[in-house]
């Protein structure tokens, strides 16, 4: 069956299906892909092309499995790699057990689908988590999308979740090796899409429901946050947000550089910030929004429930502590956390939220404030010893303390558990002790 979309521009010659085999057009010189060849054939990490090519073979499948059950057997890699290479060269079977090593570690980005997919070990560092793909994929369903073209699709994290999600997919990226990579993944899960060796600059999109892109962000020297280094550069992504698409960019983003009518989405997984996606043409609905995933599911606040600073106003620590989730910070969403506790700010410039009454809300963990401690280490190490406290959790913002440097200070040697937040109140150092609600 062919999936090939409509809407590529003609020049980039063919799309292979899923089921296709692409060997033969990733032989491509220097000056058509991305940073030239490289000695030994196309590599990503250790992952040779030629060798993954093989490793989709029948005997290749059948060496992979031998060497995932020699690992899950607890052997040790050196025995066998030498198991291995009775039947087949070091370089094929350090493919095998290249995949092995990198499923596992893949499963706690993709879960158990990570035992049937492939991936390279830089691409996985960089690729979505399932959760976070399924998130954005449900989104492109609600907003009524059936074809979307991934520009820059890496591995196809995103492709797979945006795929099982019901829409039509095609994808692009300038390494031969991630798109075939890619092709085997949708292969293995039994997914419909095609994927291309194309510059997603010279790409047109225009047949298409929506664009999903994620610029590269790094530059020769390693990971970088200034959008000067993306590639494709933020010139190209702000022409690319005229239209209906998406973009995931790095948390750090400014707000400033968000582009007006465009939606900033800050998303974190189990209380860690993951990414934002900025949101355009049609698909923005607010200004901005921190998404929650976690073990209850998925929750969403925006600009529309935030009253504003002035409204809730700041003033001393009530009975209640509230330390908002990463995304809703980075979202500026802290006042409309406030208002749906009925609190206020602790001080106009840090993070926390306090309120007489006590809330569950998945958009902040909320404390009980037990006392107020002497801020002063000598008479907070008095204060500890005299509760009987051991192990203390600090938490802090808006003070310059490094929690293990204190601890180790403190030197607690007491039997009872403890958590003492360290901030600013009003601009004065404070010490809370509390417990989690």
């Amino acid at each position: 069956m062919e999936y090939a979309v409509a809407g590529v521009a003609r020049r980039h010659k063919h799309w292979h299906t899923r089921t296709e085999s692409a060997k033969t057009k990733l032989a491509l010189t220097g000056n058509e892909c991305q940073g030239g060849a490289r000695p030994g054939g196309w590599q990503d990490g250790r992952v040779d092309l030629e060798a993954f090519d093989w490793l989709l073979t029948d005997v290749g499948q059948r060496v992979l499995e031998q060497a995932r059950l020699a690992v899950l057997a607890g052997e040790p890699e050196l025995r066998v790699n030498t198991l291995l290479r009775r039947t087949t060269t070091a370089e094929r079977a350090a493919a095998a057990l290249t995949q092995v090593a990198l499923r596992s570690a893949a499963v706690t980005k993709f879960g158990e689908l990570a035992h049937r997919m492939y991936f390279t070990p830089e691409a996985l560092e960089q690729a979505t988590r399932a959760a976070v793909a399924e998130h954005r994929a449900a989104r492109f369903a609600a907003f009524g999308a059936r074809t979307l073209i991934d520009l820059g699709c890496g591995i196809g994290g995103d492709l797979i979740a945006a795929a099982r999600s019901g829409l039509v997919c095609a994808g692009v990226d300038l390494d031969p090796v991630r798109v075939a990579v890619a092709r085997a993944n949708l292969a293995a899960l039994e997914l419909p899409g095609a994927v291309q060796v194309a510059d997603a600059t010279e790409v047109d999109h225009s047949g298409f429901d929506l664009a999903f892109a994620d610029p590269a962000r790094r530059s020769g020297t390693g990971r970088s946050f200034r959008v000067e280094d993306w590639t494709p550069p933020w010139t190209w992504v702000e022409g690319l947000l005229r239209r209906d698409a998406c973009v995931k960019v790095a948390p750090g983003i400014p707000h400033d550089l968000v582009p007006e009518g465009v939606e900033a989405e800050w998303v974190s997984d189990h209380g860690e910030v993951k990414e934002a996606a900025l949101w355009s043409g049609r698909t923005a609905t607010v200004a901005r929004r921190a998404t929650l995933i976690g073990e209850g599911g998925l929750a969403s606040i925006t600009d529309e429930d935030d009253p504003g600073r002035t409204e809730v106003g700041t003033g001393p620590v009530d009975a209640y502590l509230y330390e908002p989730d990463g995304a809703v910070i980075r979202a500026g969403l802290v006042t409309a956390v406030a208002a749906g506790v009925h609190g206020r700010l602790i001080d106009p410039k840090i993070a926390y939220v306090t309120s007489a009454e006590a809330f569950q809300t998945p958009f902040a963990r909320g404390y009980r404030v037990l006392e107020h401690l002497p801020y002063r280490e000598k008479q907070l190490r008095a204060a500890l010893r005299e509760r009987g406290v051991g192990t203390l959790t600090i938490k802090k913002r808006g003070v310059d303390v490094v929690p293990d440097q204190l601890r180790q200070r403190l030197a607690l040697r007491g039997d009872t558990p403890a958590t003492l937040v360290l901030t600013r109140v009003a601009g004065a150092g404070t010490a809370l002790l509390v417990e989690p609600l």
